[in-house]
């Protein structure tokens, strides 16, 4: 899981694909500039440094603007002010506003190159409308709450933009996770994390500089060492860094279950540079595609939130805590359909169903029936619009050979501070193991 960019950023000109309305290639939709008065239409952007929006609860629903889907340059404008710190969510990069510019395959040709290969999911949505850190803990736990009492489940409440009080390093979250269920059930299951900085902090005014990410510290993208699930079934130890990721490729000893995340240089989190995190994550897909876990592996590459960036689909509303913003999402697997392009309506909680349907025989995160009651106030995984993942699967097919594309190898990027991506491994009804990014 990378960061920071919606859909229509990455591929809102993907040949098929629910993106930009054009007519004639030129952009149907504009989004009005109050500094201006004029109505800017989606641009193609070919910078590798881009400076995004702010992301937070308040600007997601902003952006969305009761479906008007024309509240992103006034928030990044208003972000401007007085608040230069690209690394909080409450910000937007200083110089230009560059929240309506698009890529396409000038810039991330290995993001096309997979997505026309593999499958691309046009109707990914965030779980949650709010930052990184309820994202995180969506994808890991298909909840965001603040518990007001360590390691009682019972006392945690719904919060949709700030889980913990500041920057999301201290307290419990005593609420359910997959991990648990991945444990009881003898499932093997690795965090993997990129050692060094994460930009992002609690959606506030206040600068928020960089903070050092490290397997022991709990923190907005490693936030299993707060769980209580974790702590007391003493699976420590399976959050790792991403050198024993490299190990355990190379020595085939992956477990069934992965989560791969980035540190901040490679994490397309705006500043950092688009063609770093396209190098990170091709290398990491072309060591697993060298690696006999090949055979049996689903990539699920996603990237967190939409960075304030434009795009021109309302979410529709599940909960209390979202939809969020669209972002860009695909499969990568031998089994993987081949250029399709998938238009179910998707979140994360896809990942997390996709991974109790093949390894739990179903069960779910569900407080009636986990053995861990919790007042989370929906079973996400059961919402009747939630798609299933399976669609993107052709277990009748040829296993596809490994799509190696031009990249780093991943031993050289790892000492430099390496990237912050996020990849879950799986498997499917042939023994597929599943790897998400």
């Amino acid at each position: 899981m990378q960061e920071n960019r919606s859909f229509d950023h990455y591929f809102g000109t993907f040949p098929g694909a629910d993106g930009i309305p054009m007519q004639n290639g030129v952009p149907t939709v504009c989004v009005n500039d109050p500094a201006s008065g004029v109505c800017v239409r989606p641009f193609h952007d070919p910078t590798d440094k881009n400076n995004g929006g702010p992301h937070g609860q308040t600007s997601a629903t902003a952006d969305i603007n009761s479906g008007g889907m024309n509240g992103f340059i006034n928030e990044a404008e208003r972000a401007q002010k007085g608040c230069a710190d690209p690394n909080n969510p409450a910000c937007a990069g200083a110089g230009l506003v560059d929240v309506m510019g698009y890529h396409d395959s000038r810039e991330i040709p290995n993001y096309w190159s997979y997505a026309k290969a593999f499958v691309l999911q046009d109707r990914m949505f965030q779980a949650n409308a709010s930052w990184s850190l309820p994202q995180h803990l969506f994808m890991v736990s298909e909840w965001s709450a603040h518990c007001t009492t360590p390691d009682v489940a019972a006392s945690c409440t719904n919060a949709l933009q700030t889980p913990l009080v500041g920057t999301g390093v201290s307290g419990s979250y005593a609420w359910t996770d997959l991990t648990f269920l991945l444990h009881k059930a003898g499932v093997s299951w690795k965090y993997y994390v990129a050692e060094g900085t994460e930009p992002d902090c609690d959606d506030d005014a206040a600068k928020c500089p960089p903070v050092p990410q490290l397997t022991t510290t709990p923190s907005i993208w490693n936030p299993l060492p707060l769980f209580t699930t974790v702590r007391e079934d003493s699976q420590l130890v399976n959050i790792q860094t991403i050198d024993a990721f490299e190990e355990d490729v190379r020595t085939g000893n992956l477990p069934a279950v992965s989560w791969i995340v980035p540190s901040n240089d490679v994490s397309e989190h705006p500043t950092a540079l688009v063609s770093t995190g396209q190098a990170y994550v091709t290398s990491v897909i072309n060591a697993i595609m060298q690696s006999p876990a090949w055979s049996s592996t689903a990539i699920i590459l996603a990237w967190d939130d939409w960075g304030g960036f434009y795009d021109h689909v309302t979410p529709p509303p599940v909960d209390i805590n979202g939809y969020g913003l669209r972002v860009p999402a695909m499969v990568i697997s031998p089994y993987a359909r081949q250029g399709y392009i998938d238009h179910q309506t998707l979140s994360f909680d896809a990942y997390v169903k996709f991974i109790e349907d093949v390894f739990l025989k179903g069960k779910r995160l569900d407080p009636a029936t986990d053995g861990r009651p919790d007042p989370r106030p929906t079973v996400r995984e059961n919402m009747g619009m939630l798609g299933d993942l399976s669609a993107d699967f052709d277990f009748t097919q040829a296993p596809r050979p490994p799509f190696l594309l031009p990249a780093p190898a991943l031993a050289s990027l790892v000492p430099a501070l390496v990237i912050r991506s996020t990849m879950a491994r799986m498997t499917s009804p042939v023994r597929a193991r599943a790897t998400r990014r």
